[in-house]
């Protein structure tokens, strides 16, 4: 393609992507498609000739933009968010125009720069302690993998990486059972094994209970096991609960165990001095983790990944061929010691651009915003006869049901009946298209979850949501 014609089909694309986001509103949240329905449009074989972009920008509108669920929706209310904003695309466009493998200083001494200062400033944003050293990952999945590799290595006196797990015996990892899939997945791939991952009880507010770890430590160590590593939750991913980080970290620190912590979504919140007391105790952890792709507008994906002692992850990590050496090993962060993967994506430049676009006022109002609706949203929900809510409003995250009293066995408390109709009504509601929820189970019981924060989200579109949820189930 000749760079005039890259122009031209470029100024196209900021066409369609600004007209995109102007009309999103008017799309259905979830894709509608059926399994194998875009499949079924695509050539079993790529074209033996090059075909123009304009017939390939025809096919990405008639194929692929049916099958696009839009997470930029302002009514997109599932998982957690995974953010964007037009400072941030407007970075992702440059990123790829440049076109950069940023694995060290050497190869783009700017990115490396410009990450170790947004990482310092990331860090004091959200009041995070003053000795944490910081690098950008992937996923919090990843992140977390990492620092179960570097309590690995601890526990074993650095002797896994090079004699294996069978010379070192039977290492246990502890969460509560609240936290999210990848930590059984981290534990699996890093070696551990899922037998010997600790599901700690949680309490009433589904925050682990302190008492029942530090009995689970004792225990495995009397049975002769080594107790690695425990990662505590800022913001469970099914209810939003918080773990007690300061009576956690008591426990670590008398058992010499690694702590790390998972604040993927609610990590964000720190911005807010209000929130900061959910972090009481983060300072002695050994490692903490958020996602500025989930609540700080940034594209995914941009993960913090923050450490109290560097030489520990890069001594877990560090492998030194030849043909990686340069004249600057040593006396600059060298990244790619910092993660699993050699290449590195140029991730800062969005992270700067946002973070200088919104200033840490903009972003103080914004996630404010998200919390006030999620309280008043709580509020519809509890003025209703018909409806319960479970958990929260915890930050911007609620869980309700569902609960006609025609189907109550007893008050308070929901039999399976009410389980299929609550699990009936969000296919309804995502199939319907005009929202997107999802569900999780809390005790055992289904729930449907609200998760409030994508970027355009005003209260207009939560009060049509909460129109929408009224109006599906009562049409049951």
């Amino acid at each position: 393609m000749k760079i005039s014609d890259f122009r031209r089909h470029a100024h196209e694309m900021v066409d369609w992507m600004a007209d995109h986001l102007e009309s999103i509103e008017d799309l259905p949240v979830r894709s509608q498609v059926q399994p194998g329905e875009t499949l079924a449009q695509l050539p079993d074989a790529p074209p033996e000739r090059g075909e123009s972009m304009d017939a390939i920008a025809e096919d990405f509108r008639r194929i692929v933009l049916p099958g696009m669920t839009h997470w930029q929706h302002p009514r997109f209310f599932a998982y957690f968010p995974a953010n964007s904003s037009p400072p941030s695309v407007l970075a992702e466009m440059a990123t790829a125009a440049l076109g950069a493998q940023c694995m060290l200083w050497q190869t783009s001494p700017a990115a490396t720069e410009l990450e170790q200062r947004m990482m310092e400033w990331l860090r004091d944003l959200l009041a995070l302690p003053g000795d944490f050293q910081g690098s950008i990952q992937d996923s919090a999945s990843t992140a977390t993998l990492v620092a179960l590799l570097t309590a690995r290595e601890r526990a074993t006196g650095w002797a896994g990486n090079e004699e294996g797990l069978p010379a070192q015996g039977r290492l246990t990892v502890y969460a509560s059972e609240e936290a999210h899939s990848s930590i059984e997945k981290g534990v699996k791939i890093a070696g551990f094994g899922a037998s010997n991952l600790r599901q700690i009880p949680t309490d009433d507010g589904f925050a682990l209970d302190p008492a029942a770890l530090a009995e689970a430590i004792r225990a495995d160590r009397a049975a002769g096991a080594v107790p690695a590593a425990v990662v505590a939750c800022l913001g469970t991913t099914g209810v939003g609960a918080c773990d007690p980080l300061a009576e956690i970290a008591r426990v670590c620190r008398g058992e010499d165990v690694f702590l790390h912590v998972d604040a993927a979504w609610a990590g964000s919140a720190l911005v807010l001095p209000e929130q900061r007391h959910w972090a009481a105790g983060l300072e002695d952890a050994d490692s903490f983790v958020f996602n500025a792709h989930k609540w700080l507008f940034t594209n995914f994906d941009c993960t913090a990944y923050y450490v109290r002692d560097p030489e520990a992850l890069q001594r877990t990590l560090t492998i030194l061929p030849a043909y990686l050496a340069s004249r600057e090993t040593g006396a600059v962060p060298e990244y790619r010691d910092w993660s699993i993967p050699l290449g590195r994506r140029f991730r800062a430049l969005k992270l700067w651009f946002v973070l200088r676009s919104y200033g840490a006022e903009g972003l103080r109002g914004a996630l404010r915003e998200h919390i006030a609706l999620a309280e008043e949203m709580a509020g519809w929900i509890e003025a209703e006869d018909d409806f319960e809510l479970v958990t929260g409003p915890n930050l911007s995250l609620l869980t309700f049901r569902y609960m006609p009293t025609s189907l109550r066995s007893e008050p308070g408390a929901p039999g399976p009946e009410i389980d299929e109709l609550n699990e009936r009504l969000l296919h309804e509601l995502n199939d319907d298209g005009r929202i997107y929820l999802t569900q999780t189970k809390v005790r055992g019981r289904t729930v449907l979850r609200v998760s409030i924060g994508q970027t355009r989200t005003e209260r207009r579109h939560v009060e049509e949501a909460w129109g929408v949820i009224r109006e599906m189930a009562r049409g049951l």
